[in-house]
């Protein structure tokens, strides 16, 4: 280990409008990129890329897509024109082996990743790399790829992961501050990341209904699996937000190391 290791981080990134308004949550990951050393490069996995088989992006310049409908014309204009990189690609897979993973130049930066890193990092200066989330996998399998991931974070490569904790969108009201089954799993899951007890947090489906309701939307979920599992066991941890919004979507984010 380094002692410019970078942390490990997941963003609760909720509504898209989070990339062009300066709120609670918009200000708190500024603070987080202010704090960061600048790293080589990113790599994020976000829950807005889901595939048959593990991917990459491997275009030199992503594009910016919009991956939503709805939403104000500023925020389909909106653009993050951060390079692509083919050797933290490379490296990825490479980290991932023996499973397979593809090259792949079609997809770009969803807003699971730009919404968040438009805050972190501004001028888009630094390389993306995302890798997708392969639907076919367990959530066991999908930990021990972040574990995998590990060793990036002494490469002066930044693992983040962007999802929700609980997202429910079917159960979402905007006139509702936040559900009490959404806080209590929320909470329980900040407990579980404190103890270091990841296996509850795999099994989810174990702990009753307040974690049916609150991870019904699994790729929302699977995110955090990457980012605990990319953990090393005694890391500080932070949440450096810590809230649920529209009833039934958590935004809390976690910072390890």
């Amino acid at each position: 280990m380094t002692g410019n290791r970078l942390p490990v981080i997941f963003f609760g990134h909720g509504s898209p409008m989070n990339a062009i308004e300066s709120n609670e949550y918009s200000q708190s990951w500024k603070q987080i990129g202010e704090s960061l050393q600048k790293p080589k490069a990113v790599l994020c996995i976000s829950a807005h890329w889901v595939t048959h088989g593990l991917a990459v992006t491997a275009a030199e310049k992503p594009r910016t897509i919009h991956d939503f409908m709805g939403f104000p014309k500023e925020l389909f204009e909106f653009q993050y024109p951060a390079s692509g990189s083919l050797e933290l690609a490379n490296r990825t897979i490479e980290s991932l082996s023996p499973r397979p993973v593809d090259l792949d130049t079609r997809w770009g930066l969803d807003h699971g990743t730009w919404s968040v890193l438009r805050w972190l990092f501004p001028d888009a200066d630094v390389p993306v790399v995302q890798l997708s989330i392969d639907h076919n996998l367990s959530f066991e399998e999908h930990y021990a790829l972040g574990q995998n991931l590990r060793s990036l974070r002494d490469e002066d490569i930044l693992v983040i992961g962007s999802g929700n904790i609980v997202h429910n969108l079917s159960m979402a009201a905007w006139d509702v501050k936040s559900y009490a089954w959404a806080v209590r799993y929320d909470e329980q899951v900040k407990y579980w990341i404190l103890a270091e007890d990841h296996e509850s947090i795999i099994h989810y489906e174990k702990h009753g209904p307040d974690a049916a309701f609150a991870v019904s939307s699994k790729e929302h979920y699977i995110p955090l699996l990457y980012v605990l599992g990319a953990a090393t066991p005694g890391e500080k941890v932070q949440f450096f937000t810590e809230d649920v919004m529209a009833g039934s979507i958590s935004m809390r984010g976690v910072r390890i190391g």
